[in-house]
Parts: C-alpha cells; structure tokens; sequence
C-alpha cells in the first residue's frame, strides 16, 4: 500500500467516525469556527486543567476535510499542555504553507501529516485549517 492510500485512509476514517464528535461534560472554552468560501462550521470544545487539555470534542458539519481534520487535531491535543498544543498549530501550519518540509519536524504531528497533500488543492486549504484556526482562537482565551 503506498502512503498516498494510508493518508487517504486516515482521511476517511477519521471522518466517519465519531469517536471525538461529541459535547464535553464541562468544557472550558468553546469557539466557533466557520469556513464561508464551503459552509463548513465546527463548535469546538476544550476542557482545560492546570495547563493542560485534558479533553476536546466539536459538532458541527463539513467536508470530510474539515472533519477529518478536527478530529484528528483532537487526538493530537488531548493531554498536552496549552504550549504544546500552540506548537502543533505552528508545525500544521507552516506544513499546510510548505513552509515547513523536514520530515523529521512533521512527525510531532502524527496523523495530521496525512493533510500535507491538501497544500497541493488551494481550494481545500481552509478546509483543513478551520479546525486549527479555531483552537488557535480558543487556546488565546486560556492564557
């Protein structure tokens, strides 16, 4: 199987499953993310502790993009600190800008490097960012 398939597969499986598309009894921060150019709109939700994200969930519909993409964004946050999680937003999108190309610095992102050929289809850029864009906002208010 080439990598191209696993990214794709990645894609797709985050996007049907449910497993972070949920409410989050006692969140902390909630903030709404809407992409205009598709209609996407995700409400992101983040329990926040001494520092650290203890857990994320969102509503909200899309494209498989922006749905893969917050999903996967999730997972990648949960039980970091509010630093870390700024870091990841600045790694994914300096990646999804190329601006951002060693391999070895991608791999904090585990997953979401499966969004890296999104930088290649212009008009899915804002698919995969919206969710990132959105913690980024909500992640200013837990300073």
């Amino acid at each position: 199987m080439d990598l191209n398939s696993i990214y794709t597969e990645v894609i797709a499986e985050h996007n049907m499953s449910n497993h972070n598309k949920h409410h989050i009894e006692g969140a902390d921060f909630i903030e709404k993310g809407h992409n205009p150019s598709c209609g996407d709109e995700i409400e992101l939700e983040l329990r926040i502790k001494n520092g650290i994200v203890e857990d994320g969930g969102f509503t909200g519909v899309g494209c498989a993009i922006s749905q893969a993409s917050t999903s996967i964004m999730i997972d990648l946050i949960r039980g970091k600190s509010v630093e870390e999680a700024k870091e990841l937003i600045e790694t994914f999108l300096g990646m999804i800008k190329r601006e951002i190309k060693d391999e070895k610095e991608l791999e904090v992102l585990e997953d979401a490097i499966a969004l890296k050929n999104i930088s290649n289809m212009p008009a899915r850029v804002k698919c995969a960012v919206l969710a990132w864009h959105t913690l980024e906002e909500s992640l200013k208010k837990a300073v």
